[in-house]
């Protein structure tokens, strides 16, 4: 994949084909999201690039330093008085 240079700023049209229904449906919603429908979209479409990305992001360490990640993992956790007063306050709704 080659990379690109882009000007700061610019700005590129980005056309799509797209079905009444579907378009009715991302109206509807960027309505109730206070946002205009490229708005929406936009937000949207780089959320879901950002996390497909994200998903196949590789991370590289020593065997040392795995282990340490390992170890965290399996530690019991610290017991955290806000995390015990939160557990024993009764649920608002219950």
């Amino acid at each position: 994949m080659r990379a690109v240079k882009r000007e700061p700023g610019r700005r590129e049209a980005l056309n799509l084909r797209i079905r009444p229904e579907v378009r009715d449906l991302i109206d509807r919603a960027a309505d109730m999201a206070g946002k205009n429908r490229t708005e929406f979209i936009l937000e949207a479409a780089r959320r879901e690039a950002e996390d497909t990305l994200l998903d196949r992001t590789v991370f590289t360490v020593s065997p040392k330093a795995y282990r340490q990640f390992l170890a965290r993992l399996d530690a019991p956790p610290k017991p955290r008085t806000r995390l015990r007063k939160s557990m024993q306050t009764p649920a608002p709704w219950g």
